[in-house]
């Protein structure tokens, strides 16, 4: 079995695979998102594992829309994996890191040690990459750089960097929602690791062209008075013009015979277009005790 995911090694979404499917599988390495999209339509993986959502940053914008405008795959599961950041620099610069001149990592990390990087490195510039892993890796091979990386423990391991402070997201309940995909609507693979916690399904909700007056309450009313819990509502452009969006819905139940499929039809009267983006099982890795302490 090959899984693809967000590279290089080391990566955040690196750590969610590794947790989720174990060492048994082939873990192929994308440089992007898309990248990593496209090798799962066209059957060169047989999942594919990004990151849709972060607890302090919110979504991952790139991922659903390559996921409704681009490759219309399947979310067939759920892994939810704390995230702990790091500042690590090429070992030739440990006992100088405090004079380093550029940060790189993606944009999420970065985002989320705002305070830190604020406080310890107030005029530093930042330089993104394309992950947290790139970023170690670029740190790894430009041992010349006074430039310092924000990742996690593995990547510094991976690429034999110096970690030099730790823990330096800004709040303490730092989480990444992972979406495992799949060009076909079922599980095919349940972890051997891991237990879920919870049943989801995830939509996608158009509201009538007309603009009818009321028509988000209207969406919303269907769910609530089948008590069908919205765990996450959250609207995107439909990139066909200004004001025209459409509605990623989070219901923390699988697909069943009655309260969804009706739920669904109510809408479809009222003119809505409804999409099913997966029905699906969501795991948490557990956070690390002894790191806690």
């Amino acid at each position: 079995m090959r899984i693809g995911f967000l590279g290089p090694r080391a990566t955040f979404t690196h750590l969610a695979v590794q947790a989720f499917f174990g060492e048994e599988v082939e873990q192929v390495a994308y440089k992007t998102i898309p990248q990593c999209i496209d090798a799962v339509a066209a059957g060169e993986i047989d999942f594919a594992v990004v990151p849709t959502e972060n607890a302090l940053e919110g979504s991952v914008n790139l991922t659903f829309d390559y996921l409704i405008h681009e490759q219309p795959l399947y979310i067939v599961g759920e892994i939810v994996s704390p995230i702990e950041q790091h500042l690590m620099v090429h070992p030739s610069r440990k006992n100088e890191w405090e004079n380093i001149t550029r940060v790189y990592s993606h944009s999420h990390a970065i985002a989320q040690c705002h305070k830190f990087l604020h406080h310890k490195f107030n005029g530093v510039p930042y330089d993104y990459a394309s992950s947290t892993g790139a970023a170690a890796q670029y740190v790894s091979q430009h041992p010349e750089e006074p430039v310092a990386a924000i990742a996690n423990a593995l990547a510094a391991k991976e690429y034999g960097l110096e970690i030099v402070m730790t823990n330096i997201h800004d709040y303490h309940y730092n989480h990444t929602r992972f979406a495992i995909l799949h060009p076909a609507n079922q599980l095919e693979y349940k972890s051997p690791n891991l237990k879920p916690d919870k049943g989801k399904t995830t939509l996608m909700i158009t509201l009538p062209s007309d603009d009818q007056s009321g028509a988000l309450h209207q969406v919303l009313s269907a769910f609530t008075w089948r008590k069908l819990n919205m765990s996450k509502i959250e609207s995107r452009p439909m990139k066909t013009g200004l004001g025209n969006y459409f509605f990623i819905i989070d219901i923390d139940m699988l697909l069943d015979n009655v309260l969804i499929p009706g739920a669904k039809a109510e809408l479809e009267a009222l003119g809505c277009t409804v999409k099913l983006l997966g029905s699906y099982e969501a795991y948490s890795i557990k956070q690390n005790k002894e790191k806690e302490s």
